[in-house]
């Protein structure tokens, strides 16, 4: 794609390295550092594949080791199983298929055979969301996270989670789909351009990649990931993206890919716009690193891409990126059933397999872990408007006028305490 970078970039780059007392020299050492620790990894990766993402059954969240929940951190991806029973699940996929036939007039992709749907408040997917067990599973995921300092911040409860409205998907065996390349959500640009956002990556920018800590949330809170008012771009934070399966899926059956490691793929992904090759991309010695300089004369970020007035990304590819090696790393996860839910870290690099080469649709709804926080907390308030009135969530795409929905999930399906403060809504008093 051909992209005439504003040369306001350049200047960008100049005022994130200008506080770093011989950044250049420092940022040097950084990457070379940070791509042999990169190739160490990669290799381990390759050499498990998916038994290297880890896997750990709901009821025993609290019991694990710290080295687990460590391990856990650092690849930034796990599965969860048992979070609902089978058989539930497994009934909120046959009431959208149904709920499906009923509204033949919804969005989907693609057009022709629609398997991604653009719907946020059919009943199951509100029942889903409200499930005891799936908040308590991303209530655990967002005590991941901490804030180095102590400090107790207000508006900040990481033990009261949200919910956030997404849409699911049914996907049907054999079927091409290439609409889900590796990338990273929640802002593009912004991760540099925001101060606030830059914050959480502070150490990278530094020279100190090995400090960088994920978990940091401090940085987060404030972060503003929506510079441009892209639509679809989600302005909530987010410290896992995740999905619970509504049927079997596995390795080769249209499944999540991640690269999982977190620290090292946003060390790579910050530090990349800053280093160019002296050598052709498709140099058999483009990963070494004495092929590679310090430069910030360029106004590119690569993996970033002009959207809708705005930016998407990053998306890295093997030729902007070659030392994630994402050809070999991007690693499917295990086998799930249904109720099994797959978060990952909301930087985590992910993708979705092309192709489905099982013999059952795989279908899942995304669901993340959203904590308590004042910005989310705004967003819910503004979110359970929009269900209350059946029209899509804030951050995605207006209704069109007129559209009506037989079938819609209602107050009535969130019934818990727990649900109704994770969903904006007023606890109701005996």
């Amino acid at each position: 794609m051909s992209f005439e970078w504003p040369a306001r970039f350049v200047d960008l780059k100049h005022k994130i390295v200008a506080s770093t007392p011989g950044y250049q020299e420092r940022l040097t050492s950084s990457w070379v550092d940070l791509l042999a620790e990169l190739e160490k990894r990669s290799q381990e990766v390759v050499k498990e594949g998916p038994n290297y993402i880890p896997q750990v059954k709901f009821a025993d969240l609290e019991k694990l080791a710290p080295e687990e929940v460590d391990l856990i951190r650092r690849k930034g991806s796990v599965v969860i199983k048992d979070v609902v029973d089978d058989n539930e699940a497994a009934s909120w996929k046959t009431a959208l298929e149904e709920f499906i036939k009923a509204n033949p007039h919804v969005e989907g992709f693609p057009e022709h055979d629609k398997q991604f749907f653009q719907l946020y408040w059919t009943r199951s997917q509100v029942r889903a969301r409200a499930h005891p067990n799936v908040l308590k599973a991303e209530a655990w995921l967002n005590n991941l996270y901490h804030v180095k300092s102590g400090a107790t911040i207000e508006g900040v409860d990481l033990s009261t989670p949200l919910v956030y409205a997404d849409r699911f998907r049914i996907r049907h065996p054999g079927v091409q789909w290439d609409a889900h390349p590796p990338h990273v959500d929640g802002g593009a640009i912004e991760r540099w351009e925001d101060a606030n956002f830059r914050r959480c990556y502070a150490d990278i920018l530094s020279g100190n990649w090995r400090e960088h800590d994920p978990y940091e949330l401090e940085g987060r809170l404030d972060a503003r990931s929506s510079l441009y008012g892209r639509p679809g771009q989600a302005t909530v934070f987010r410290t896992f993206q995740g999905w619970l399966a509504m049927s079997e899926t596995a390795p080769t059956q249209g499944t999540l890919r991640v690269f999982p490691d977190v620290a090292l793929s946003n060390s790579y992904t910050i530090l990349r716009p800053f280093f160019k090759p002296t050598v052709p991309l498709d140099s058999p010695d483009i990963l070494d690193a004495k092929n590679w300089v310090f430069d910030i004369s360029s106004p590119e970020f690569p993996g970033i891409q002009p959207r809708d007035n705005g930016f998407i990304g990053p998306r890295p590819t093997p030729d902007l990126h070659p030392h994630l090696r994402l050809h070999e790393t991007m690693t499917s996860v295990p086998k799930v059933n249904p109720g099994d839910m797959v978060f990952w870290h909301c930087d985590v690099v992910h993708s979705v397999e092309q192709e489905h080469t099982g013999t059952g649709d795989s279908a899942v709804m995304y669901i993340p872990a959203v904590p308590k926080t004042p910005m989310n907390s705004d967003y819910v308030k503004r979110q359970a408007e929009t269900f209350l009135a059946g029209i899509n969530p804030p951050d995605f795409v207006k209704s069109k006028e007129g559209t009506v929905f037989v079938g819609l999930g209602t107050t009535e399906d969130v019934v818990e305490p727990i649900s109704r403060i994770a969903m904006g809504l007023p606890i109701e008093v005996a």
